[in-house]
């Protein structure tokens, strides 16, 4: 039940749990896409935030899936949690590198936009300055 997949020079084990008769030696494949989906647009926001020398003292994201109840087990929609620390001033310049990736530039999110509603909300310094977690989501064309 081990493999290992072979990415740009990197090895990165998937496996199954013991339970269906994998050893654990890594996380089941599934989840890969919403890793791939925060590398993705964790980069294009550390990026754009760079490139106007703006300095943030901490960024976390958080991706969730909801799956299907059904065989197949696919993942119905996502929603991205996006946690800054920084400066009060700063708000709206991460509220809008962050809607530049979510609307342009991250490939992946804009992929899984086309299958199904991706939804987002920004936090900045605990405090929610943008969700659209509730609202009804158009797929992309």
């Amino acid at each position: 039940m081990q493999f290992n997949a072979l990415v740009n020079g990197h090895t990165i084990t998937m496996d199954a749990p013991e339970r269906v008769g994998g050893e654990d030696n890594g996380p089941i494949p599934k989840p890969f896409i919403l890793t791939a989906l925060s590398g993705c647009t964790g980069m294009d926001v550390v990026s754009i935030l760079r490139k106007q020398n703006i300095e943030v003292n901490d960024l976390n994201i958080v991706v969730t899936g909801e799956i299907s109840k059904q065989q197949p087990i696919i993942y119905t929609s996502i929603h991205v949690e996006y946690e800054f620390k920084g400066h009060d001033n700063f708000r709206q310049i991460v509220l809008a590198a962050v809607t530049e990736s979510q609307d342009r530039i991250c490939g992946v999110i804009n992929m899984m936009k086309r299958i199904m509603p991706v939804t987002w909300t920004v936090t900045y310094n605990g405090a929610c300055i943008f969700s659209n977690r509730n609202q009804p989501v158009q797929f992309a064309n």
